[in-house]
Parts: C-alpha cells; sequence; structure tokens
C-alpha cells in the first residue's frame, strides 16, 4: 500500500484496520464542484444485481471546493483526498477495499485535465483499483439515469452547464466555462446581473427596482455605493450567488426588472441544453424522438411560485416535444458511485471473457 505524506496523517486510521481480501469490497463516488464535494462509499453490488433506486450508501462525508481553477491545484486534491478518507473511514473501509473510484470534478474540461488527476490517483490507491475522472456534468446525468450515460443533463446552481451523451459515447457540452465566459442563466449570472440592476438604476442608466431595496437589507447595506465595496471584497461566485432567492422573491412581488432578470437566464438555460441537443441528434431527425433531460442544481428547484426548472422544460419542450425531463432522486455523488459501478463490471465482465 503506498502511503502518502503530504496531506500529514490522513490515512493514518488504515493502520487499525485488517486487511481482508475480498472482504467488504467498496466503491467510492465523489462530485466535486466549485461550493461542496461530496464523497460516497457504496458496497459492489453483484453482477446479477443491477443498482436499486437508491442503491446502498454505506457512508457519506462533505468537504469544500475542489475546483482547481478556483482554490488551485493544491488545494483542490488536499480537498478530494481528505473527503475520500473521511467517507472510508466512516464506512469502517480502507483503500484496500476500493475496487473503482469515479471522480467526477468540476473544471476537468479536457483529457489533460484527466490524465493529471488520473496519475495522481494512481499514486493514492493502490494498482487493481479502476479509476475514471469525468467532469461534474457527467455525475449529474447519472444521478438521473440510475448510472446510464444517455441523454442530457443541465446543471444550474452557483454555475451552469449542459452535458450530453448518446448511447454510442458520443459526447456534447454547453457552457460550463465559468461567469467571465458566459455562464448565464446560473445563480451567479442571476445575483450579477441583480447586483448591476441596482447600480443601473441609482446612477440613472436603468429602471427603478425592488431589487434595490431587497438586496440591501439582505446584506446589511444602506447605500447602493455600499455595494462596491461589499461585491469586491469577495467577489466569490458563490458569495454572490447565495442572492438568487432574492431576486426570485423581487421577482414573484411583479418587479419588471427581476422578472425580466429571470426570463432572460431561462432562455439562457435552455439555449445550452438545445446547443447539446442539436449537436448530439437526441431529438431525432424529425426532432420528436425522446430523450432524457436531467435537471440539477439549486437554481432549478421547484421550491417557489416563479419556478425556473419548470419554465426552462417548457421552452424546450416547445423545440422539442420527446424531452423527458428527470429530477433525480439521488445526489450527482450517488451517480458518480453508480458510474464507477458500470465502468467496474464492464472491466470485470472484459476480463471473464479475455
Amino acid at each position: 500500500m503506498k502511503k502518502r505524506n503530504r496531506n500529514g496523517e490522513i490515512w493514518d486510521f488504515e493502520h487499525e484496520m485488517p486487511v481482508v481480501a475480498g472482504a467488504g469490497d467498496v466503491i467510492l463516488g465523489l462530485d466535486g464542484g466549485t461550493t461542496s464535494t461530496v464523497c460516497i462509499c457504496m458496497p459492489i453490488i453483484p453482477f446479477s444485481d443491477s443498482p436499486s433506486d437508491p442503491p446502498p450508501v454505506l457512508a457519506r462525508a462533505v468537504a469544500g471546493c475542489s475546483n482547481h481553477n478556483s482554490v488551485g491545484e493544491a488545494a483542490a486534491r488536499e480537498t478530494l483526498e481528505k473527503v475520500m478518507a473521511d467517507a472510508l473511514l466512516k464506512s469502517g473501509s480502507n483503500r484496500s477495499a476500493v475496487r473503482a473510484v469515479c471522480l467526477a470534478v468540476s473544471g476537468v474540461n479536457h483529457p489533460t485535465d484527466q490524465q493529471r488527476i488520473l496519475n495522481w490517483l494512481r499514486y493514492i490507491f493502490p494498482s487493481h483499483v479502476g479509476l475514471y475522472v469525468q467532469n461534474d456534468a457527467v455525475a449529474a446525468l447519472a444521478s438521473g439515469t440510475m448510472g446510464k450515460l444517455h441523454g442530457c443533463v443541465l446543471i444550474a446552481g452557483t454555475g451552469t452547464i449542459a452535458y450530453g451523451f448518446t448511447e454510442d459515447g458520443r459526447e456534447a457540452r454547453a457552457a460550463g466555462a465559468g461567469p467571465i465566459l458566459g455562464d448565464w442563466g446560473s445563480g451567479y449570472g442571476i445575483a450579477a446581473q441583480a447586483l448591476t440592476a441596482v447600480i443601473k438604476a441609482h446612477d440613472g442608466r436603468g429602471l427603478e427596482t425592488m431589487l434595490t431595496s431587497s438586496i440591501l437589507e439582505t446584506l446589511g447595506l444602506s447605500s447602493p455605493d455600499e455595494l462596491i465595496g461589499w461585491t469586491y471584497a469577495d467577489p466569490s461566485w458563490a458569495r454572490i450567488a447565495a442572492l438568487v432567492p432574492v431576486v426570485v422573491s423581487c421577482a414573484e412581488a411583479g418587479d419588471d426588472v427581476a422578472n425580466r432578470i429571470l426570463y432572460d437566464s431561462v432562455h439562457d438555460l435552455a439555449s445550452s441544453v438545445k446547443a447539446v441537443v442539436q449537436r448530439l441528434g437526441l431529438c431525432g431527425e424529425d426532432g420528436k424522438h425522446s430523450f432524457p433531460l436531467v435537471m440539477v442544481g439549486g437554481v432549478l428547484e421547484a421550491n417557489k411560485r416563479w419556478d425556473i426548472g419548470k419554465e426552462v422544460i417548457r421552452c424546450i419542450s416547445k423545440y422539442y416535444p420527446g424531452t423527458i425531463a428527470i429530477r433525480p432522486k439521488v445526489e450527482p455523488a450517488v451517480g458518480a458511485a453508480l458510474l464507477a459501478w458500470n465502468f467496474f463490471m464492464k472491466e470485470s465482465l472484459r476480463g471473464n471473457l479475455s
């Protein structure tokens, strides 16, 4: 067993655990995002079984941001390693019991990103462990399809991305490049437009809006001028995105500016899905074929009268009547674990046939 010391004594708990080959074999599924990172430890499901709904979970561990574009590569790796160790400790397992790991991490946008993480994982886990690295959107898709990579997923939380797969393995994505490169429709995008609207109303470039009083009250500020200092003191994506509920409340109260921001966001999100569906031909030549559309993220949750997710589905269904909207019953980290299970089973079957 390889042991790493860079992060202190993170794996020391393993010394107190007996190593019994084949006993209690587990899979790790990890969903790493800009706001939080979740790791699931799941037992191996026999070949004869299919993943149950929901599948069994032995342990769940949570940590902070693991997007290397946001916190740097060293901090991201430390978070990933700690959350995996925590999940194994909680499950009473160690690295010798792991058979497969799927890391689905935001910021994995290129094969070089995947290979860099795979090389690092290989240094942590024994050589028999199957290792798989994907973008976090792939785990979100799998959480709605119970591990099957087919269809499209739309994530709209702090950030946003649309990601799709055909049944023969082709894939495509739209958005997901971060707020500076146009991830409008995300929580950050909605809140940033609201802050901008307040500043414009204050200096005479925009319409008066209820957003001014509501945002100032929420932040404990007395003047729009103070928003400048508040924003640039810590312009982190999640901190800005936390203002989305204020925008939704103002829209529900009839504020025209807030409503326009949300409607524009709906069309931005729908356009990302349409781009993926068209590139992959998920809707068929006649545009009417059915395909799953998995909806994930706080912006899309149906907990308000102004239901952004419902409006996105309505917009997309006008173009693609075969759209089957799915709100997952399990979290994306479980989707990552199911992906690891599928990869592991395919490799095991291939080994048995060879």
